[in-house]
C-alpha cells in the first residue's frame, strides 16, 4: 500500500474527503518526523512506539570488493509494534 492508497483507505473509514484525510496524513508525518529528529519518542498505546536508536560505529566489509570499511555511528528510527499490534496481525 502506497500513500496514496493509504489516505484513500483512511478516508473511506473515516468516511472523510480524501483533501483533508491528506492533510490529516502529512501533518501526522510531520510531527512524528519533528519528534523524532529531537531526539523524542512517540508513544501510540496499542499501537506501537517511533523512536530513535543509535546504531554504534562497526566494521564492515564492501560486498563488491571483500574490502574491510569501518561504518560510523548513526542515529536511526525505529518503530516497535504495540501489543494490540502484534495480537491483530497474528490471527
Amino acid at each position: 500500500m502506497n500513500k496514496t492508497e493509504f489516505v484513500d483507505a483512511v478516508a473511506k473509514e473515516a468516511e472523510a474527503s480524501k483533501v483533508a484525510t491528506a492533510q490529516v496524513v502529512n501533518a501526522i508525518i510531520n510531527v512524528v518526523t519533528k519528534t523524532l529528529k529531537k531526539g523524542d519518542s512517540i508513544q501510540i498505546t496499542g499501537f506501537g512506539t517511533f523512536e530513535v536508536v543509535k546504531r554504534a560505529a562497526r566494521k564492515g566489509r564492501n560486498p563488491a570488493t571483500g574490502k574491510e570499511i569501518k561504518i560510523p555511528a548513526a542515529k536511526a528510527p525505529r518503530f516497535k509494534p504495540g501489543k494490540l499490534l502484534k495480537d491483530a496481525v497474528k490471527k
